[in-house]
């Protein structure tokens, strides 16, 4: 099992530069079906929290169609929580599809090729920050079929 000590150690550094640029107050509530949907490769997605100081990456709610394109990310760790989804979605990670249920939560390292099968609406927790550059659409033999 990895550690995860060097972790704790740049959070524990970063910590107190943050806590003087943010002041503990600065608390929020984001309603993210208000943010305008835009189209992305996995169907319409609502960004927030990009460049926010307080948060180290972006969270997306993301209503996944059925024509999914399998993609992957080069800088990007992304966290899937399924919010909703039908009775055969499914999550494909590098060619293998696994069944997904409302609450199961998946993470996406770098490098992983990956697609939603089915129609789900899931919150996505991309670490650092979303750029678009870092979406790659895989080649056609990545498609499960």
């Amino acid at each position: 099992m990895p550690s995860t000590a060097p972790h704790r150690t740049i959070r524990t550094r970063l910590a107190p530069c943050i806590a003087s640029v943010i002041p503990a107050s600065n608390a929020d509530v984001i309603d993210l079906t208000a943010i305008t949907p835009v189209e992305c490769p996995c169907g319409q997605v609502r960004r927030a929290l990009d460049g926010d100081l307080r948060f180290p990456g972006t969270l997306h709610l993301t209503d996944i169609s059925q024509d999914a394109r399998a993609h992957h990310h080069t800088e990007h760790t992304e966290l899937y929580v399924i919010v909703e989804c039908d009775d055969d979605a499914a999550i494909e990670l590098d060619g293998v599809r696994r069944p997904v249920r409302p609450l199961h939560a998946i993470l996406i390292p770098p490098g992983v090729v990956h697609r939603a099968i089915g129609r789900m609406r899931v919150l996505i927790i991309c670490v650092p920050d979303f750029e678009p550059d870092d979406e790659h659409l895989a080649s056609l033999s990545h498609y499960n079929t």
